[in-house]
């Protein structure tokens, strides 16, 4: 349809170029304009409209070729089940009334099974079937310890251990402007020089010294480039709970990018499994962690970022990442990971006072020795000196740490 409306344009006499047309694709893919149609009319004519005397010639092509998309799209969207989940109203609880999760994992994906063959219609404000607005460990918008939230109403409690909905994140921004210096120079105490590379850069004090020797006649010393040669692998929470924290965890990216030239980044959702990934626009690009373990070497300084803040079940279950389902539990990828490289970290935004009340943060802990600090200047300048530590002599290498786990990589 667009690629019509685009011929049909230039037949009316508009001289609407591809290269604008692309951009207007481009506008589309980032959600300039997003269902709406008048939304779509004032964007596409910004686009591709250079001159307003073709306004009219725009308007008559865009009602020619359009006419009756919008009602279309009602009548589509008017038959998605997710209307079933519509929060209509907030329930209030009884004080008396105390709400009990379903008995554990396999209860709950069973008698979600059942519900799902058995409703028929929507439901809403009750204790049983999939709905909002209830006590229905089933559904959006209600109350319940343990459950599974379905369709787009907003997280409530955080309590759910899968979600059943449409996500797309962003990317975290490496050009953001730093208000203060000081993340940046709390990263700086994890540089390490060294000088690498070909002879190429001057060094004055060692070429006036030579051509003073030389009789004054110029000498040129030269020497390879100072370098920082920490290496870092920068895991990132990204989405759900860490939508709170988008703006700390840009600022800790852009100052990485600033400050480490051998930097590599990788997303992950709520917990690390079987795959990563580089960017959130083409999230189905995925990297097998197994692989990257593989590929980077044992010296990289690993730094994840993540308020661990989740269902248990994500971490010590297979099958409990939100998202998909993960033949091995998170537990087993992060022992590996930590096996890998034993120079490890783990930065909280969450603050340190309420870890206490997560289990889940309690879990992660152990799973990284301990090593996990709030993501605050105090707790990065303990974190980097945790990095900084040398390893202990006899420690294992790589691969027979990961082998020890009975999850070889190989």
């Amino acid at each position: 349809m667009l690629v019509n409306f685009f011929f049909e344009l230039r037949k009316a006499g508009i001289a609407v170029s591809p290269t604008e047309f692309l951009g207007l694709l481009e506008a589309l893919r980032q959600r300039v304009a997003c269902l709406s149609a008048q939304e779509f009319y004032y964007l596409a004519r910004l686009c591709l409209v250079k001159d307003e005397r073709h306004f009219d010639r725009y308007d008559r092509v865009f009602a020619e070729v359009f006419a009756g998309a919008e009602r279309l799209f009602v009548e589509l969207t008017a038959q998605l089940p997710a209307q079933w989940l519509q929060l209509l109203a907030e329930r209030a609880l009884p004080e008396q009334e105390q709400l009990q999760s379903l008995g554990g994992w396999q209860q709950l994906l069973e008698t979600l099974r059942q519900r799902l063959r058995e409703q028929q219609r929507r439901h809403e404000g009750g204790n049983h079937w999939v709905g909002t607005a209830g006590t229905s460990p089933f559904g959006g918008g209600g109350d319940n310890p343990e459950g599974i939230r379905i369709g787009p109403a907003p997280s409530r409690h955080r309590r759910a251990v899968k979600v059943w909905e449409g996500r797309e994140y962003r990317n975290f921004d490496d050009g953001v402007e730093l208000g203060t210096r000081n993340l940046k120079l709390a990263l700086r105490k994890l540089r390490r020089f060294a000088r690498a590379g070909a002879a190429e850069q001057l060094d004055l004090d060692s070429t006036i010294d030579a051509t003073a020797r030389n009789a004054g006649l110029l000498e040129l010393k030269l020497v390879p480039e100072r370098r920082n040669a920490v290496k870092i692998l920068l895991f990132l929470d990204v989405g759900g709970s860490m939508d709170a924290h988008v703006q700390l965890c840009e600022q800790l990216f852009s100052a990485a990018r600033s400050e480490f030239k051998h930097l590599e980044y990788f997303y992950f959702h709520n917990f690390l499994y079987e795959q990563v990934w580089r960017d959130n626009r083409r999230r189905h690009e995925r990297l097998p962690t197994a692989q990257l373990l593989r590929h980077y070497a044992r010296d990289y300084r690993v730094i994840l970022v993540g308020d661990a803040t989740m269902s248990p079940y994500e971490i010590l279950q297979p099958g409990g990442s939100v998202e998909h389902w993960n033949p091995e539990s998170g537990a087993v990828w992060m022992r590996r990971l930590s096996a890998t490289y034993p120079r490890l970290v783990w930065l909280n935004p969450q603050p340190l006072a309420s870890w206490r009340h997560a289990a889940s943060v309690q879990i992660t802990r152990e799973l990284v020795a301990e090593r996990m600090f709030p993501l605050t200047l105090a707790g990065l300048d303990e974190a980097m000196l945790e990095l900084r530590r040398p390893l202990a002599r006899g420690q294992p290498p790589a691969l027979a740490a990961a082998s020890a786990l009975h999850a070889p990589l190989l």
